[in-house]
């Protein structure tokens, strides 16, 4: 009998299973891929949001603001990279400044500190790149960017850390009511659990029917991406939005920590919860309306483009909290942007329900800080040679784009939920991320990882499943 079972183990659940760490509390997430990370939190913009775009008086509007908040001392404790850089919403026609002044006033009511409205020549020398049509431009400096591979990787390892456990490769078939709570079904068996929170990201109206008469409906909506090389990196120094519209914030160009420049999403709704494929189509509107913004994009600097998929429920907020209709099953539903920005606060906010309908006492042992994979890269030269004479893994080279070490690579797998795959180790490293996007790498990271797991070549996965890289071969031949 668990306490709570987490259905999801995106950045939301995650962060959730943090904060719930912090009680006394057997708990459990289940996630059906082989990896956290591995839906909508892999493939967003990967923006801490001010919170100026959202209706005062939402869950969005709130929590934006709570979660921006909170992002510099977590990135801190937990070691992810996060960088306040700020950010633009910039106006390309002389009528449509007001709506800068609507977005301001929305911001203040949200409580968004140091908003301002740039005239043209006040925003052209801040950003040189932007268009020659840009008007006008609303300043938000507590904008920012950050990984979200390495925070919900973060909140993972760190949850781990105090107690909670973590069921992958495990799909949800069913949940059904009892006496003392909750039956969960699973492709790895059954279970009994107290409390089930709901962060299944574009399932989540699938398991909230399970139990509720109040139905859900999710909506997937696909967002494309371009990332573009490091070269292009500085094309920029903040993020770049257009007005905002009814699909959302529209097409934004932006620095990442990493160095590199994303351009995206688009935005269109699909029936199909995995179509996270790109589209050629979608790929030309970016480089269309990114070109409205931003001058001179160097599109020809793409490295890899990729879809994700954004969980939009119909009423356009989150929806949060307990259901009416059965006691202690709690939603977490409906996070689309700015979900990436608002999982701290939603994290303390479902942690907090859970809490108070169990009575779970404090964690008086619960440990806050959590290492990432050490980059000998921010090491002084005295240091990174100490560390290879002491650990010649270090100093051997597998990711030449990147700069990824045998080294890094081994503790990302040797780690709490470790890699598993190629992916794994890609969105712990970076191994595999740079601009030949794995063509030099993937085969000496595939020998690690079967050396290290003790798995067959045959067996290494790109991201778990079916996702084999090595097929057709008969292993009576090697």
């Amino acid at each position: 009998m668990y306490d709570v079972m987490i259905v999801g183990a995106g950045v939301v659940g995650c962060a959730i299973a943090r904060e719930l760490s912090k009680y006394q509390v057997n708990a459990c997430v289940i996630e059906k891929d082989e990896d956290v990370c591995n839906g909508t939190s892999k493939a967003n913009s990967a923006i801490a949001h001010a919170g100026f775009d959202a209706k005062p008086g939402t869950l969005k509007a709130k929590l934006n603001v709570e979660g921006n908040l909170m992002m510099e001392q977590l990135s801190k404790e937990l070691d992810f990279p996060f960088k306040q850089t700020g950010a633009f919403v910039v106006c390309v026609r002389e009528e449509d400044k007001p709506k800068l002044q609507e977005l301001l006033d929305k911001g203040v009511k949200n409580g968004v500190k140091g908003l301002r409205i740039l005239n043209k020549e006040e925003a052209h020398e801040m950003e040189p790149n932007l268009t020659d049509q840009v008007v006008a431009a609303l300043y938000a400096p507590t904008s920012g960017i950050v990984c979200p591979f390495n925070m919900t990787i973060a909140f993972a390892e760190n949850a781990v850390k105090n107690g909670v456990e973590f069921k992958l490769n495990t799909s949800v078939e069913n949940i059904s009511k009892t006496e003392n709570g909750y039956l969960v079904e699973t492709s790895k068996g059954t279970f009994e659990t107290k409390a089930v929170v709901n962060a299944a990201g574009v399932y989540a109206d699938e398991i909230h029917n399970m139990v509720s008469e109040d139905k859900l409906k999710i909506v997937a909506r696909r967002g494309d991406y371009c990332l573009l090389d490091k070269t292009a990196g500085n094309h920029v120094s903040r993020t770049i939005f257009p007005l905002p519209n009814e699909l959302g914030k529209g097409v934004l160009v932006s620095p990442t920590v990493h160095g590199n420049l994303i351009v995206g999403p688009t935005a269109m709704d699909v029936e199909d919860k995995e179509a996270n494929n790109v589209r050629q189509e979608g790929i030309d509107f970016l480089m269309e309306k990114a070109g409205e913004s931003v001058a001179n994009l160097p599109m020809r600097q793409v490295i890899t483009s990729f879809a994700g998929l954004r969980a939009r429920e119909s009423k356009g907020d989150f929806t949060i909290g307990e259901a009416r209709d059965a006691k202690n099953f709690f939603d977490a539903a409906g996070i689309e942007s700015p979900g990436l920005t608002s999982a701290p606060a939603i994290g303390v906010m479902v942690a907090t329900m859970v809490k108070d309908a169990l009575r779970l006492p404090v964690n008086e042992k619960f440990v806050a800080q959590r290492k990432g994979v050490l980059n000998p890269q921010t090491l002084s030269k005295e240091e990174r040679a100490a560390l290879i004479k002491e650990n010649p893994a270090y100093g051997n080279i597998i990711c030449r784009c990147e700069t990824v070490t045998e080294g890094e690579i081994i503790d990302a797998i040797q780690r709490p939920l470790g890699a598993r795959s190629l992916d794994g180790v890609k969105r712990r490293t970076r191994a595999g991320m740079g601009r030949c996007q794995s063509g030099f790498c993937s085969p000496k990271t595939m020998e690690i990882l079967s050396r290290e797991l003790g798995i067959d070549m045959a067996e290494v996965t790109k991201s778990g499943g079916e996702s084999k890289i090595i097929v057709g071969i008969n292993k009576d031949h090697l």
